[in-house]
């Protein structure tokens, strides 16, 4: 008697379960993305390791992979004179430049890609141009301004540069948002009895959620790493930010590097944190924002 071997046949799902032959240039490129994200993070994870080591493990001639971590280094960061004064100085002029960014922008933007009026082309060139344009060559202007209107160290007038840096960037590409909204959605709002304004609020403000997100990001990252102007605009202490904290730490501690790291680590965490939480909600504005045809 004989067994007769019974083979798949096309279609069955011992076939449909063969993997596919794996491409040496998918291959290449996830190797290739793998080493650049261990070459950007190895940094960020020093920065961090080191300010969990005693310093006795951070001077030394062979790098110190194991250790028991100690969080010796963060209360002498955090013990700085007027250390939440500088916290509540950027968190106020980073805050506040973005808030006001958005709302200006808001405007100018649907105004850019809903409404035809004269001079359009050329705001769209102007914000472009201001986009490109590095502020650092304009600090001297900013301090001369500053200084003739008796406005130096003084945090509104630092939360009103920072607004100007961030508004271009935040014009830009909200105008992009709102211009990939359908206009059918905005005239049926409309026809159902709502003003333009409703229109805007009810329709298409919903929708941009990962425009403001992303434009939200950017503003508070480019405001709390700033560190030109605020060189120049508030010399006094307590109107100084946490980037001139970092810069002058060293100088106050000598060269404590477990500290510094410490310091640099607080600096840094904010925009973590922010990145995080703007990058989930910016998720769930994409599913709620979505039209069902």
């Amino acid at each position: 008697m004989s067994t007769a071997t019974s083979t798949p046949a096309a279609g069955t799902p011992a076939q449909k379960l063969r993997r596919k032959p794996v491409r040496l240039g998918t291959v290449l490129a996830n190797l290739t993305a793998l080493a650049l994200a261990a070459l950007f993070a190895f940094p960020v994870y020093w920065m961090f390791s080191s300010s969990l080591k005693p310093q006795s493990e951070i001077l030394t001639k062979d790098p110190v992979f194991f250790f028991t971590p100690t969080f010796e280094n963060y209360p002498t960061a955090t013990g700085v004179d007027l250390f939440w004064t500088y916290v509540a100085n950027s968190l106020t002029v980073t805050v506040g430049a973005v808030l006001l960014a958005l709302v200006v922008a808001l405007a100018a933007s649907f105004a850019v890609a809903r409404m035809k009026f004269r001079g359009r082309k050329g705001l769209v060139l102007a914000v472009m141009m201001a986009q490109m344009a590095p502020w650092e060559v304009m600090v001297i202007v900013m301090y001369m301004i500053a200084r003739d209107g008796d406005m130096l160290n003084s945090i509104p007038l630092l939360t009103a540069v920072y607004f100007v840096m961030v508004l271009p960037f935040t014009i830009w590409t909200l105008r992009g948002f709102i211009a990939a909204v359908p206009v059918e959605l905005e005239e049926a709002a409309q026809i159902d009895g709502c003003t333009r304004g409703q229109a805007f609020r009810k329709v298409i403000f919903p929708l941009l959620a990962p425009g403001l997100m992303s434009t939200s990001l950017f503003g508070f990252i480019t405001a709390w790493n700033e560190f030109a102007m605020v060189l120049i605009l508030n010399k006094d202490k307590e109107a100084q930010t946490l980037p001139l904290w970092l810069t002058q730490f060293q100088t106050a501690f000598g060269n404590d590097w477990g500290a510094t790291m410490a310091a640099s680590t607080l600096f840094a965490l904010p925009v973590l944190v922010v990145f995080l939480f703007l990058q989930r909600r910016a998720v769930g504005g994409m599913t709620a924002g979505a039209v069902k045809g």
